[in-house]
């Protein structure tokens, strides 16, 4: 097994001046010292996009500052400047400032090649995540750490809070649902955040190759924090209040229903044109940045609004998936609720039982009493690779 590797880092970037975020978690004023002497003399890949910052500054910037040999960049879904459409083609390509390689990890090619790690010595991963299984940042987390355990890379991670990691809640993936939406059986909000969940990945024997595994801490953060991040992840997740709601309404991509993708509130309303006679609130879904050709675009899609409030969010749901949404759009869904949920509404859930359980009218209550088993179960593998204090 890999040898484990634990500094300290102030890399906590997100403050709020009021409500319900911790102002205890400071920006990073650009200390590096717990990492960079680790890479000096060394050829360094990154694995970046627009939330790799340091203060105001890219990481990129900063290494090189430093004088850090910056071979080349590998970026996930959504690119190097996080504005790629979720399942758009992200083509390899050259960065204009620095003249580095830009190597897309998306589509058909997820994991780095022999030939893409040659000349490599240490692969450093710092991206801002979300916390939610079927984000697809920690498949490309595993897979770059498989391949570097394969290849004799070193792996770094620049570890950062996870937005929901104060709580734990979903059904767990079973194995047959294996996807880049969910590589591994974990519940849909792990409350990890990625150096805790690569930690689990390697004690567990989770993944194909084992690299040697450092991880950079965060400073000031614990699993009852709440903070305001600076930039967002991708494209359509745009607040703070459309971070919480994720969890539950991305599994409505699933379905026939919009989470409006291609209007100005992505993930905070969602709706059909099927729903005109149930629900009275509208939005109509427009091709634009981040959004081409989004579902039901041109059409009006009647549904229901969410506040833009993230407290008013976090009170709703109450550190929880809240079913709510998804139990009443099907219900109110008119004609052919065959057709309702997709195929990919199973590798969302992680499980065929989530998509019988509301055609049978199951309530919310015991749904989730039946997610219970297998929660706990994670907890108990997830509490041995924690870093931080927990919310338990």
């Amino acid at each position: 097994m890999s040898t484990i590797a634990f500094f300290t880092l102030c890399c906590a970037h997100f403050c709020s001046a009021q409500g319900i975020f911790d102002t205890t978690i400071k920006p990073a004023d650009h200390d590096t010292s717990a990492y960079i002497s680790l890479l000096k003399n060394k050829n360094v890949a990154l694995i970046i996009n627009q939330t790799s910052m340091i203060g105001n500054s890219s990481l990129l910037d900063v290494l090189l500052r430093n004088n850090i040999h910056i071979t080349k960049l590998f970026v996930p879904e959504h690119g190097f400047r996080g504005t790629a459409d979720a399942g758009a083609t992200v083509n390899n390509a050259t960065d204009s400032a620095t003249g580095t390689p830009i190597i897309s990890l998306y589509g058909s090619h997820k994991k780095p090649t022999p030939a893409e790690l040659k000349n490599v010595d240490v692969m450093v991963y710092d991206l801002q995540d979300v916390g939610v299984r079927f984000y697809t940042y920690i498949s490309t987390l595993q897979y770059c750490m498989e391949a570097c355990g394969a290849h004799g890379v070193r792996f770094m991670i620049l570890d950062r809070p996870d937005p929901n990691g104060f709580y734990v809640d979903g059904p767990v993936l079973e194995p047959q649902q294996s996807s880049f939406v969910g590589l591994q059986k974990i519940p849909i909000v792990y409350g990890m955040t990625p150096g805790e969940y690569a930690n689990m990945l390697c004690g567990e024997k989770l993944i194909d190759s084992v690299p040697e595994l450092m991880v950079i801490k965060c400073k000031n953060y614990d699993h009852t924090k709440k903070y305001n991040l600076p930039t967002w992840p991708s494209p359509n997740l745009r607040s703070m209040a459309a971070i919480y709601a994720y969890p539950s309404l991305c599994l409505f991509e699933g379905t026939k229903i919009s989470v409006g993708r291609g209007t100005e509130r992505p993930f905070l309303q969602f709706g059909s044109p099927a729903l005109q006679s149930k629900m009275p609130y509208c939005f109509t879904p427009l091709s634009g940045s981040g959004a081409k050709s989004p579902f039901y675009e041109g059409q009006k899609c009647y549904g229901e609004s969410l506040s833009d409030d993230a407290s008013a969010i976090l009170q709703l749901t109450n550190g929880r998936i809240y079913l709510k949404w998804l139990i009443d759009a099907y219900h109110f869904y008119p004609d052919a609720k065959d057709s309702f949920f997709s195929k990919f509404f199973v590798k969302l859930s992680g499980t065929p039982q989530l998509e019988q359980q509301i055609k049978n009218g199951l309530s919310e209550a015991a749904i989730r009493s039946s997610w219970q088993p297998g929660i706990e179960a994670f907890k108990a593998i997830r509490k041995k690779y924690l870093l931080y204090n927990d919310f338990e």
